[in-house]
């Protein structure tokens, strides 16, 4: 169904430092069926459609199950995917019709983006799977995320030469003279089947957060200002140009929030801000918050008129159609309304052609993740862990704290590092002998980020306090199931607090040692709290390395949403297990794991036995 995307040619933008203008006639022979111009009817629908937050998922494939993707929603994800989608929307609305753009992250999050990032990085001679596909699928224009400066600036400058569609960041700019770094918006022309053509603006606004998460990357190179600033300086300027239609890609949530606080002047999360505040927007495609906003609806305040957004969830699980419908009056076409729907890609199966194009690709990823990375001196199991202290969590622990550790400066470098991790997968376990990279990713199962935050001491007895919450009342000293004790119902977990709600804590340089005394009322659980020996004093300082769920809110954990966040490099933290195995070739528990337990289990100050 459709046309043979391989066979689709799009032009070539490059990379421009300065606002572009690029004319492109869309080449197909389908007619629009209702154009416009003088002589032509006066309405016409032009459909755009959006991707984001792709996170190099190209097939769909679960790279760490070495299986098909599936979740419990029965998501499907990849650009193969998208490309089915994309094909039937252009053969229902004529070709000629649509446009096809991105709103960022898509060179990060997948072992196939990092096998191409790490193992065999692209250049001249190797083309990114990301960059091959879209440019098969016929990519108009795409903005760039905050995980695209992940790998550094000359890398992304590589996979920029790759495209033929520009990377869109009119928020990005050169230290050295203030000019923009990247192309800040294109114009396309779109030819209806008679009449006058239409100008479509795209612009592309990229995340502040930057400056922060990739510090290393870009600190003294590339400045990252507001998107509601760049937008209202770009916006009149693409009308000036003849934009009838202006369309924004934004790496930025719907619901205005930082998670870096005020540490910077501009939000994190603008899009409805860019909407309301800036005049002569049509649409917005909305990235970076991974969620699923078919249709939200955002009035401007100056104008008072409509603003739509859409946002397609993540990874190719979605696809944002905006149907725009224009009139022609006195020379020029005008925007009337705007529609946006989303659709899932798990209603329709793969497009072979992009299979076939990625598939070289794609096996020499299979086999690098089911390829031997390191050696394990012992086995370590994670079917006890949320009973016990054991070497699994601990090293888990020992990562986020030692990549905390190093990124901390002035004052904070002489804070204590301590980390939180929860017993995620009860079957994870590295085998003694050779570790594959599907070993250790089986140990984190889930996609989140690596912060460090700023917690005291009475702030850590209380974050523990809450973690106790996990366990049921052992009124007594003896021999308890398992079952008996764990995923206690609570008002908020009227099933069972599940088992990634409860964390075990522990310290890097030190040990954090204390006893979860389940003869007590919830809240008071914690004794013996101590950080290398030493009884933790409520005023106490320590930087907790935490991960993205908790830190914003996951749990409801407290003390963590306001704590002030001193790293925030937006690692995922699987890879940061993975990139240290590969580094250090050895796992020995003896570097992370202490003979005696850190945390124990007790009843009235006795120690309980516990059994599977």
């Amino acid at each position: 169904m459709g046309i043979n995307v391989l066979q689709r040619t799009s032009v070539r933008a490059g990379a421009v430092a300065t606002a572009a203008v690029l004319v492109v006639g869309l080449a197909s022979p389908a007619s629009a069926g209702n154009g416009g111009g003088h002589n032509g009817p006066r309405e016409y629908q032009l459909t755009v459609m959006g991707t984001t937050d792709l996170h190099g998922n190209a097939l769909n494939w679960d790279y760490f199950k070495n299986a098909e993707y599936d979740d419990s929603a029965h998501n499907d994800v990849g650009l193969a995917k998208v490309s089915t989608l994309v094909n039937q929307v252009r053969a229902d609305r004529g070709d000629r019709n649509t446009l096809l753009i991105d709103a960022g992250d898509t060179i990060q999050g997948t072992s196939l983006a990092y096998y191409y990032a790490k193992i065999q990085p692209i250049s001249k001679t190797v083309e990114h799977p990301m960059a091959a596909a879209m440019n098969a699928i016929g990519y108009d224009a795409a903005a760039l995320g905050n995980h695209e400066f992940n790998y550094g600036i000359p890398y992304l400058r590589t996979f920029e030469k790759q495209l033929d569609f520009p990377l869109l960041a009119a928020n990005a700019t050169f230290d050295k003279n203030g000019r923009a770094a990247f192309t800040p918006y294109v114009i396309k022309t779109v030819r209806p089947a008679h009449g006058k053509a239409i100008k479509v603006g795209i612009l592309g606004l990229t995340n502040p957060g930057i400056a922060i998460w990739d510090k290393a990357n870009v600190e003294g190179q590339m400045s990252f200002g507001g998107l509601v600033e760049q937008a209202a300086k770009y916006v009149p300027e693409m009308k000036r140009r003849g934009a009838d239609v202006v369309v924004v890609a934004a790496h930025s949530g719907a619901d205005t929030s930082s998670s870096y606080g005020d540490t910077l002047p501009f939000p994190e999360n603008a899009a409805t801000l860019v909407a309301q505040q800036v005049p002569g927007i049509d649409a917005i495609l909305v990235g970076h918050a991974h969620q699923e906003i078919a249709e939200r609806v955002v009035t401007n305040t100056t104008t008072g008129k409509p603003v739509v957004l859409s946002e397609p969830l993540r990874w190719g699980e979605r696809l944002s159609v905006f149907d725009i419908d224009l009139s022609f009056s006195r020379g020029r076409w005008s925007v009337q309304s705007v529609d946006a729907s989303v659709l899932n890609s798990n209603a329709v199966p793969e497009d072979p052609a992009i299979v076939s194009l990625l598939q070289a690709d794609h096996q020499k990823v299979v086999d690098y993740v089911n390829g031997v990375v390191g050696t394990s001196t012992e086995a370590m199991s994670a079917a006890t862990a949320r009973y016990e202290d054991t070497a699994v969590l601990d090293f888990i622990n020992y990562v986020q704290a030692g990549a905390v550790k190093a990124e901390l400066t002035g004052a904070d470098a002489d804070l204590p590092v301590l980390s939180i991790a929860a017993p995620f997968n009860k079957d994870a376990a590295i085998p003694q002998g050779d570790v594959s990279v599907r070993d250790i990713a089986g140990l984190y199962i889930y996609d989140n980020t690596l912060l460090g935050i700023k917690l005291t001491g009475a702030q850590v007895k209380a974050y523990l306090e809450k973690s106790a919450e996990y366990f049921k009342a052992a009124p007594a000293p003896g021999t308890y199931p398992a079952a008996s004790l764990t995923n206690a119902v609570t008002p908020t977990a009227p099933n069972g607090t599940p088992d990634y709600n409860y964390d075990v804590m522990g310290g890097l340089d030190q040990p954090l040692t204390y006893d979860i005394d389940l003869a007590q009322p919830v809240g008071s659980r914690i004794t013996g709290l101590a950080y290398g020996g030493v009884p933790v004093s409520d005023t106490q300082e320590f930087v907790v390395a935490i991960n993205n769920y908790r830190q914003s809110g996951g749990g409801n954990f407290p003390g963590v949403t306001t704590a002030p966040v001193v790293y925030n490099r937006q690692v995922e933290i699987r890879q940061l297990l993975i990139d240290w195995v590969s580094a250090n070739e050895v796992v020995d528990p003896s570097l992370f794991s202490a003979t005696n337990p850190d945390w124990q289990l007790t009843s009235g100050g006795t120690p309980l036995t516990v059994t599977p």
